[in-house]
């Protein structure tokens, strides 16, 4: 009987133990992918080639921008004094057009340049921040678009500082840059601001997180829905949000400017399903394109010269 009683006060011991040691292997998972997915630095799944080639679709604009004469800009973060870095390149003749490029996940202003080439040949002034904890402003942690928003709307300023009070400002992004975009429109932002442009941005941060937590690492949405909560928690301790709250369908919910909305028919990374939602939550006038047989953020360089029609022409409406 002595024996019976003692191996049953160990039970709640051997199960708190257990306990223990799951609960930590857990939180030393929401650890190790929240380092991977909101601390800046190497990321295996993300291709950061940027050199130039001839055989590239997009060689001449990513030439021009090469050798283009910009003016280095700096401005302190909007919440957390980082100072920020962008180049800024005047267009060709005197104008109030402008527009504010936002690049991609671990991408910087260079990988931006094919872009910028394409809105200077329309006429543009063309300003291109490297993102907070990218390329040569500070920061450690990704914000994925939402601390973001904040710093984008601090550019446009100076944008309106630099060209005038008549200034017609236009922001462009791609990917994590066009969910930037499409964060930054839920704002109030000055009236000079009079239309966007996404390609391939995602719904919320929430939505990506769990769709590659499936895709690159194959979880089962059991497992990666309480990493990703847990992570949430972590990320509003190191980075200042809850994951949840990066939205931009939210955002975009509040938007009433006019938003041209792209995306690749064949793109997996932010898939292809998320564009409808967002087209379908603005206030504002609005277009849809799908690039037949894009993947990620190739919409460009799979079509060229319908890419800069699309734009230039849904851009004529509302910037003169």
């Amino acid at each position: 009987m002595k024996k019976t009683i003692t191996k049953k006060r160990h039970w709640p011991l051997v199960v708190g133990v257990i306990a223990f040691l799951l609960v930590g292997g857990f939180l030393g998972a929401a650890v190790y992918f929240f380092n991977v997915a909101m601390v800046a630095g190497h990321k295996s799944f993300i291709n950061n080639n940027v050199r130039l080639e001839k055989s590239d679709p997009l060689y001449t604009q990513k030439r021009w921008f090469k050798t283009a004469t910009k003016q280095v800009w700096t401005m302190e973060s909007a919440s957390d004094h980082l100072k920020l870095d962008a180049d800024y390149i005047p267009a060709a003749k005197k104008t109030t057009k402008s527009v504010l490029i936002a690049h991609g996940y671990m991408n910087n202003k260079e990988s931006m340049g094919a872009y910028a080439a394409m809105f200077h040949q329309l006429g543009y002034n063309v300003l291109i921040p490297d993102a907070r904890a990218h390329g040569k402003s500070q920061g450690k942690y990704i914000g994925y678009g939402w601390p973001e928003r904040f710093d984008e709307r601090k550019w446009i300023d100076r944008l309106i500082e630099k060209n005038g009070q008549n200034s017609q400002i236009v922001m462009f992004g791609v990917s994590m840059g066009g969910a930037t975009t499409m964060m930054t429109s839920g704002l109030k932002l000055p009236r000079q601001v009079k239309a966007f442009v996404e390609d391939c941005g995602y719904i919320s941060v929430n939505a990506e997180l769990m769709h590659e937590a499936k895709d690159l690492y194959h979880l089962p949405g059991w497992v990666a829905w309480p990493l990703i909560k847990t992570m949430s928690g972590i990320n509003r301790i190191a980075n200042g949000f809850f994951i949840g709250q990066a939205s931009a369908v939210n955002a975009l919910h509040h938007n009433k400017r006019p938003m041209l909305f792209i995306h690749g028919t064949k793109d997996t990374f932010v898939p292809t399903a998320m564009v409808y939602q967002n087209y379908a939550a603005t206030r504002g006038a609005k277009q849809l394109w799908l690039v037949k047989g894009a993947v990620h953020a190739k919409s460009f360089a799979t079509a060229p010269a319908a890419y800069q029609a699309h734009i230039k022409d849904f851009l004529a409406k509302y910037v003169k």
